[in-house]
Order: C-alpha cells, then sequence, then structure tokens
C-alpha cells in the first residue's frame, strides 16, 4: 500500500499532514502505541534532517506499507555541494549512495563528486560586500547532527540515494 504523497515545505506546511499520515498508516498496520510512536519519530526526524541539511524545503513525502515493514519516502532537489553531499551520505545505515549500485551509477557518482564545489569565500573582499552577495551564507552555526542520530537509533535502516541535485531519503521500520 502507498499512501497519499503530501507536499512538505520551508514553511511546515504539509508537516502536519506527514504526521497525520504516518498515524493513519500505524494504525492500518494494526501497531501499538510503542511502534506508531516510533514511526512518527522517524518521520518528524526525517523531515528535520532534510531540511536541516538544505536549508530550502521542497519535498514530496510518503509512505509505503508491506507485510513486515513500513518505508517512509522523502524526495527533494538542492543545490548539491560536498558538505551536503557528505551529511546526506553520512546519514545513511551503510553510509555510501545508495544510486551508485551498478556500473553507470558508480561512473555517474564519480562524475558528480568530481563537479561538485567547495564552499568558498573570498577574504580579499570586505565582509559588507560579502554579507550582501547572492546565496551567501551569514550564519555559520554548526549542525550538530541530532536528527541523524535520533533517526538511526529509531530506524532499522536508512538509505540515501542521490542523483544530480536530487536527493531521495528511505528509513525502513520493520514490524
Amino acid at each position: 500500500m502507498k499512501s497519499d504523497v503530501i507536499m512538505i515545505d520551508n514553511n511546515e506546511n504539509g508537516f502536519k499532514e506527514a504526521i497525520a499520515q504516518t498515524e493513519k498508516t500505524a494504525q492500518y498496520k494494526g501497531m501499538g502505541p510503542k511502534e506508531t510512536l516510533h514511526l512518527v519519530l522517524c518521520t518528524e526526524e526525517m523531515l528535520s534532517l532534510v531540511h536541516s541539511i538544505t536549508g530550502d524545503l521542497k519535498a514530496s513525502f510518503w509512505l509505503e506499507s508491506g507485510n513486515n515493514e513500513i518505508s517512509l519516502h522523502i524526495t527533494t532537489e538542492t543545490v548539491m555541494d560536498r558538505e551536503k553531499r557528505e551529511a546526506f551520505i553520512s546519514s545513511s545505515t551503510k553510509n555510501e549512495n545508495d544510486a551508485a549500485n551498478s556500473f553507470i551509477g558508480r561512473l555517474r557518482d564519480a562524475f558528480e563528486k568530481a563537479m561538485l564545489s567547495d564552499e568558498e569565500f573570498n577574504e580579499d573582499l570586505p565582509y559588507d560586500i560579502l554579507d550582501d552577495l547572492v546565496n551567501r551564507s551569514i550564519e555559520f552555526s554548526e549542525w550538530d547532527k541530532y536528527e541523524q542520530s535520533i533517526l538511526r537509533r529509531v530506524a532499522d535502516e536508512i538509505k540515501i540515494s542521490i542523483v544530480g541535485k536530487k536527493v531521495h531519503m528511505t528509513v525502513f521500520k520493520k514490524l
């Protein structure tokens, strides 16, 4: 069974609907209160993780359920740099890009890695000009990886698939 696809954005539109859809799926599968809480926690942390890494969120979220497992899916597009890519890949259970599982996939992945830019700043420019530049991050707060640690503890498996600027995260929870 596949749930409705819910659109999520930066203004938290769709967050409540995603939680409600998760609870509805848990109820449909006859999960107990503790299992339902774990599934809802997976949803919350998954959405928060993607938002923390990308900074700007426009994503699709849905659930799929089988006989003994529920998978949560989120797909988004982002301007990819080395730092974001590493953050996503380090969130997966196997620390690898799941889209690079064939020869062509590994080849494409190698080219994409080589083409990624490092976030560099020209220190020769005055700070007031640097602050006015487009796509300049003014806040340099370090990501504490809280969402990643919670999600890794609660989920049974996490897969990350990156192709170009498209990221697909799948979180598996066994029943």
